[in-house]
């Protein structure tokens, strides 16, 4: 039987890298060895990016959140409990935007929640 050389997988793998690596500066763009692992580096970076994406994004709806109590002369902390005690449940990126899209109706929320504490 006739034996089979892997030249033209190798080049696809290769290929494959080199082309996740496009874009990057010096060797690491054009050269395989580097190129492996700069693309292993930066997959590794953007699986615990997607991770800290979300925890930034969840603390800047709390920090709206509070922003918009403090101007109801309440505590971030209280509101989610009364909320929580009042059976309303909604999520913090929603409660953010209903404080900048409607602060009457966030005000409403302050009230039930302020009601539900008393």
């Amino acid at each position: 039987m006739a034996r089979i050389k892997g030249g033209l997988n190798a080049k696809k793998k290769h290929n494959r890298v080199l082309k996740l690596a496009k874009g990057y500066r010096g060797a690491r763009s054009n050269q395989y060895r580097t190129a492996k692992q700069a693309v292993m580096r930066a997959l590794t970076s953007a699986f615990a990016g997607r991770k800290q994406n979300k925890r930034d994004f969840r603390r800047l709806w709390i920090a709206r959140i509070n922003a918009a109590c403090r101007m109801n002369d309440f505590t971030y902390s209280k509101l989610m409990h009364g909320l929580k005690v009042a059976n309303i449940d909604i999520n913090r990126k929603m409660l953010s935007e209903i404080a900048i899209a409607d602060p009457e109706g966030f005000a409403s929320l302050v009230d039930t929640a302020k009601k539900a504490i008393a």
